[in-house]
């Protein structure tokens, strides 16, 4: 019941993520600090490191899809102008 369904993916190895030199360092040491461990932590570190770890900037968010949005809206202006002419001199 719920088979692979022949799936071959396979999961990253858990020891390639490391805690140290990513911002979840600070937290481990004020845990260590009070005594306790986070054995969770590493499962975050993958945010922290590749592709994941550039941040966006202002622009890249606001503008992001923003010329594909453009180019639908004027399909959009297009397609309304060609099938629904406005009409000429009335309310």
């Amino acid at each position: 019941m719920g088979g692979d369904h022949g799936h071959n993916k396979s999961l990253p190895d858990w020891r390639q993520w490391k805690v140290e030199g990513t911002p979840l360092e600070f937290t481990q040491q004020r845990l260590a600090a009070r005594g306790l461990k986070d054995p969770w932590l590493r499962n975050e570190a993958w945010r922290f490191s590749g592709g994941f770890a550039r941040t966006a900037s202002f622009s890249e968010v606001l503008f992001r899809g923003f010329k594909w949005g453009f180019a639908a809206f004027a399909v959009a202006l297009a397609v309304e102008y060609a099938f629904f002419p406005p009409k000429k001199g009335g309310h």
